[in-house]
């Protein structure tokens, strides 16, 4: 079985978590010719996959788990929250998985910040992904913290190609 990479992403809303991400995930399968999955946490249950009325919502609203394939794709709908072993099992195929949120997981977590620092997240960071914008010398940060270009899209899959926890 080949070596399978996860990290995790977090910060505070609009800090470029989702951005950085895109970038890490476009650069790691084009130029490093990597199969990578993405989970995303939705916290407050916003996202909408589904549109009322159709088949794929009535049999979703039984309650069932439900998987839904065309000749371009396949979506799966799930009533349950899944822990981290059961996500990756539905992935199956990938070398990096990447998770925006999610703090409660076990893996290796780059915080990203814009502008300042929130110190509520230093128990939860490996890593730390900052700009200009952040004067690190301002803050007293947790001991071994790699700090990483938010800019530079190479250091932060070097800390993660690393850094990663095999899963």
């Amino acid at each position: 079985m080949k070596k399978r990479l996860a990290v995790a992403f977090t910060g505070p809303s609009n800090s470029g978590k989702t951005t950085l991400i895109l970038k890490v995930a476009r650069k790691l399968i084009h130029e490093y010719n990597k199969e990578v999955a993405i989970i995303k946490h939705d916290p407050k249950d916003k996202a909408r996959f589904d549109v009322e009325g159709k088949d794929s919502y009535k049999f979703s609203d039984t309650g069932a788990e439900v998987i839904v394939t065309s000749p371009n794709r396949t979506t799966y709908f799930s009533q349950r929250e899944k822990d981290l072993d059961e996500m990756i099992r539905l992935f199956d195929n990938f070398d990096v998985l990447l998770v925006e949120g999610l703090k409660s997981l076990p893996l290796p977590r780059i915080s990203i910040f814009r502008n300042y620092l929130d110190s509520d997240y230093f128990p939860y960071m490996d890593a730390l992904a900052i700009d200009g914008s952040v004067n690190i010398k301002e803050y007293d940060l947790p001991n071994n913290i790699a700090i990483l270009d938010l800019n530079n899209c190479d250091d932060v899959i070097s800390w993660i190609l690393k850094n990663a926890k095999e899963v």
